[in-house]
């Protein structure tokens, strides 16, 4: 496993307010920190599935599953660093303290500080030492100080007067020692940080549909104060449409009226701005212009003290297409080349209709018959049957990847079968049933695995039991038991074959 430790920008202060919106006083005191986005976490969830926020600070994500998907883990955290909240250029002063000076325009983004680490904890222990500017030891992580884990915290003072002051110093001592002075949680927190037992965190979940309301830090008068709020909101819908691979087509933007700054005007108490797409999209800059066009031709009725930002409809991306063959139903003229039907008449006038084929599905429940490759000329005309299990059949996820045309007969060693050395099951039995009126050029097929001693030249019924085995030298490979409901004389019931490889 690979954690990378991500911390959450610090909080934002009202000296970010836009022009239009009413600014405090300097009689009303320092200034108060505005509230956070609203999930401003979710960006992270078109990485990896498995994200956590961790004691406020920090988002743990796990990318050993995903990072391949993005080109490795130098192109992830490149994704990360573009992709992230941006990180301020200084920490936020402090109450009474002068504004920090803005940036020069044109001045590069600067990079985020992150860690990364074998487990989730020693993660997050490397970058709070990067966040406090404390150098790294040398050892990891036996040299990682006690302060960097959360659970020792109450025992700091205890730990420091016996001159423990790292993870490996506290994990040197006696384990039945340290849980009776300090209980087995610190053990336990020892255990995670080390790896040796797993560590469930509540990962984040993205709600099913998209709605967020959010307290103005004052009240809005203009559309560009309106829309400067709005923005925040946007930012989250992004970020969950991006974590859904999908585009928004409708949304919704309400406000609510500050009746009590009214007099004597009949006014209801919200206002709703529906707005819609073209096209499915999740661009932010496009969503902002499409808000401040439709803003700019209303009026406000009144100040504005709450937002709410909906999404009504949406749709999933349209991706490129990743084939090598041109799109059914171009042509040369698009300057994108033939059409897939113009290509295969072609190659089928040129090589012949036998040579260029393509799959068909055929309603059996066995695996090698499942489908069947005919010429594509007469494919077009055929309606492919649907398979008798379906797409969500729950079995299905046990299949190979790579079926044998013809089932191979397994050799056995006593009562198991072997295959490139004697064959361990790992899961199973599923079973499919055969019997004798099951015919056509499949059946034939499958019998001329045994010299057309198959479920065609008998009769009865005939079973199969599939299992996931694990052979010495080929790996996972999927089995089947064919069990005969009548067999001849001194001759065995059961027979195993090969059905597949897993790649």
């Amino acid at each position: 496993m690979h954690w990378i430790a991500w911390p959450l920008p610090p909080t934002p202060t009202d000296s970010d307010a836009s022009p239009g919106v009413a600014q405090p006083s300097a009689a009303a005191g320092p200034r108060q920190p505005l509230p956070q986005a609203p999930h401003e976490h979710w960006w992270a969830l078109q990485f990896t599935p498995r994200v956590a926020r961790v004691d406020g600070e920090a988002l743990l994500l796990e990318v050993s599953a995903t990072e391949r998907l993005w080109g490795g883990r130098e192109a992830l955290l490149a994704q990360l660093q573009m992709r992230s909240p941006p990180w301020p250029a200084d920490p936020p002063s402090g109450a009474g303290d002068p504004d920090p000076s803005p940036e020069p325009s044109g001045q590069a983004r600067r990079l985020t500080p992150f860690a990364e680490a074998p487990t989730s904890l020693q993660a997050l222990a490397l970058l709070r030492l990067q966040l406090a500017g404390q150098p790294l030891p040398r050892h990891l992580p036996d040299g990682l100080p006690l302060h960097t884990l959360t659970a020792l915290h109450p025992h700091l003072p205890s730990l420091a007067r016996m001159g423990c002051r790292t993870w490996g110093a506290l994990r040197a001592l006696p384990r039945d020692g340290v849980a009776r002075r300090m209980g087995a949680a610190v053990l336990l927190a020892l255990d995670r940080a080390y790896g040796h037992i797993a560590h469930n965190h509540a990962w984040v979940e993205l709600p099913e549909r998209f709605e967020l309301t959010a307290e103005l830090p004052a009240l809005a008068t203009s559309a560009d104060a309106l829309l400067w709020s709005a923005s925040r909101l946007l930012s989250a819908l992004q970020a969950w449409l991006q974590a859904r691979q999908q585009g928004v087509l409708a949304l919704e933007l309400a406000w609510r009226h500050d009746l009590r700054r009214v007099d004597g005007v009949l006014i209801a108490p919200w206002h709703a701005l529906p707005v819609r797409t073209a096209q499915p999209t999740h661009e932010l800059a496009h969503l902002r212009r499409l808000l401040a066009e439709n803003l700019a031709r209303i009026p406000l009725a009144a100040p504005a003290n709450q937002i709410t930002l909906r999404a009504l409809e949406t749709a999933p991306l349209p991706h490129a297409s990743a084939s090598l063959l041109p799109p059914d139903g171009s042509s040369a003229a698009d300057g994108e080349g033939e059409g897939w039907h113009q290509l295969v008449e072609r190659l089928s006038a040129r090589l012949g209709a036998d040579q260029v084929q393509s799959v068909t599905l055929l309603a059996d429940h066995r695996p090698e018959c499942m489908q069947r490759w005919q010429p594509t000329a007469e494919a077009g005309s055929v309606p492919a049957a649907k398979p008798p299990h379906g797409e969500h059949a729950p079995e299905a996820v046990l299949w190979p990847t790579w079926l044998l045309r013809t089932p191979q007969r397994l050799a056995m060693q006593g009562h198991r079968p072997c295959y490139q050395g004697p064959l361990g099951l790992l899961a199973g039995p599923h079973r499919f049933d055969a019997a004798w009126w099951e015919e056509g050029s499949c059946a034939q097929q499958a019998d001329g695995r045994d010299g057309g001693q198959g479920s065609q030249g008998r009769s009865g019924l005939v079973q199969r039991d599939y299992f996931v085995a694990l052979s010495p030298a080929a790996g996972r490979v999927w089995i089947f038991r064919e069990r005969l409901a009548h067999a001849p004389a001194g001759a065995s019931r059961d027979r195993w074959f090969l059905q597949g490889l897993y790649a």
